[in-house]
């Protein structure tokens, strides 16, 4: 008897949900005396529109506008120095003299310190002198040949002349071998550590001192494939440093490679600083950022996008109906989002209230319905 009571309470919750959901049918209405014209006023229609104002979704509503999007690339780089230069000794000797002060300043051609050079400065001598007799041998020769001596034969003037050019030669090799004795800066810039004194013995090859061009700092850090596109030898860059917090350096892309590394994806790009002040030195940690703007591209919040399986769409609003368009989201900053869309600039968008909406939907602007509450 319970099951029974049971199932005939489960058949009449069941006809009730039926009634309910898809109307009395009009054999039962007139099976009980209903007036099936009455039932039909008492029935909505659900294919017909809500009368406009009566059942309306209220939502807030803008023009769709265009702005530029800044694209900012963030990575992280290490200075260099334009310019450096390891001076070593290309000859052996004990230093006779040194001028070598760390973090002062050189000029191209400074004497840096000087070797013994007192070997090279006698075999300059000798050199000189061989020249010179080879040279007053010639000049007799040929005055003889001139007054028409027939003794200066055409071979004995050519040994003469060639004997010369090879003295010649030796003074040149003598005025080298002494010029290497006297170790010159290479390059102008600031002088690094030395530990050489007079006394020390250097051998070939030694290091002497680095000296650093850092008139102008290079910055060299990795872009991700993903930015490549941003990558032009000219393009600004902002450098920043821990060292100096809070202050921006700029520069300008130099260089950049032409192949990704296979490993990490990425490509090494090159940017110069200029750096009069020598506030920046070789080895700091930059932070790099490079910035570029878009074309203008459609911009809403974040809250007039709503999705569906085919992606991303935007609502707008056209004589009080609500439809969808789909768009492909470009970029994001924060609450706003860059999109590219069949829309029309101007056109009134549902900015808030659209995840609750479907085609067709009348809708109404929040603004509008409070105004006429008022």
């Amino acid at each position: 008897m319970r099951h029974l009571l049971i199932l005939l309470a489960s058949g009449g919750i069941l006809c009730a949900a039926y009634f309910f959901s898809f109307g009395v049918p009009e054999t039962v209405k007139l099976a009980v005396g209903l007036d099936v014209a009455d039932a039909r006023q008492q029935t909505p229609d659900r294919g017909a529109r809500p009368e406009r104002g009566a059942q309306e979704t209220i939502v807030v509503t803008a023009p769709l506008s265009a702005r530029a999007y800044n694209l900012v690339l963030s990575t992280i780089g290490t200075a260099a120095t334009l310019r450096s230069v390891e001076v070593v000794s290309s000859v052996a000797g004990e230093i006779t003299d040194v001028s070598i002060n760390a973090n002062t300043q050189v000029a191209t051609k400074d004497v840096l310190l000087q070797l013994d050079d007192r070997a090279e400065q006698l075999a300059l001598v000798a050199a000189k002198a061989e020249h010179q007799q080879a040279q007053d041998l010639f000049d007799r020769y040929e005055t003889l040949r001139n007054n028409g001596n027939s003794t200066i034969t055409d071979i004995i003037f050519v040994e003469t002349e060639v004997a010369l050019q090879l003295a010649k030669i030796s003074v040149d090799l003598a005025q080298d071998a002494l010029d290497e004795r006297t170790i010159k800066a290479p390059i102008a810039g600031t002088l690094g550590l030395s530990d050489l004194h007079v006394g020390t013995y250097l051998s070939v090859g030694d290091a002497i001192v680095t000296i650093n061009d850092s008139s102008v700092i290079v910055a060299e850090f990795e872009v991700p494939e993903r930015s490549i596109a941003l990558l032009e030898a000219g393009k600004p860059v902002q450098i920043g440093t821990p060292t100096y917090a809070g202050r921006v350096f700029d520069g300008t892309i130099t260089a950049f490679d032409t192949a990704l590394d296979p490993t990490s994806r990425s490509a090494t790009v090159r940017a110069q600083i200029d750096n009069p002040d020598g506030a920046l030195i070789a080895g700091m940690t930059f932070s790099v950022r490079i910035l570029e703007k878009t074309e203008p591209l459609p911009v809403v919040p974040a809250t007039a996008i709503t999705w569906n399986r085919g992606g991303a769409n935007i609502w707008t609003v056209e004589d009080g109906v609500a439809s969808p368009t789909p768009v492909a989201i470009r970029y994001r900053n924060g609450t706003r989002v860059w999109v590219e869309t069949d829309v029309p600039l101007g056109a009134t968008i549902i900015t808030e209230g659209a995840a609750k909406l479907r085609a067709g939907t009348a809708v109404t602007d929040a603004a509008s319905a409070t105004g006429a509450q008022r």
